[in-house]
């Protein structure tokens, strides 16, 4: 798994996309103590259920791959979204 160049900005970028999808949706509310890692673990789950990601193989799910996952869902969203 190659790093992207701007990861870091991604993660936070999908973070801020998933929070505000999952509340929209009204599937989840997250309250400010939520670490970034159950964040980006929920949103997540809430992508692969909703079927806007391909799930990964379970045994290959960690922190490091659903951030990279989650990088590369965040460059491909709109600003506007």
């Amino acid at each position: 798994m190659k790093k992207l160049k701007n990861e870091k900005e991604l993660i936070k970028k999908a973070i801020a996309i998933g929070v505000a999808y999952g509340e929209k949706r009204g599937a989840v509310e997250f309250e400010p103590t939520d670490s970034a890692s159950d964040k980006l673990e929920y949103i997540y789950r809430l992508l692969v259920h909703d079927k806007l990601l391909q799930p990964l193989p379970e045994d290959q799910v960690s922190q490091e791959t659903i951030r990279h996952r989650l990088a590369i869902w965040a460059s491909k969203q709109k600003v506007g979204k």
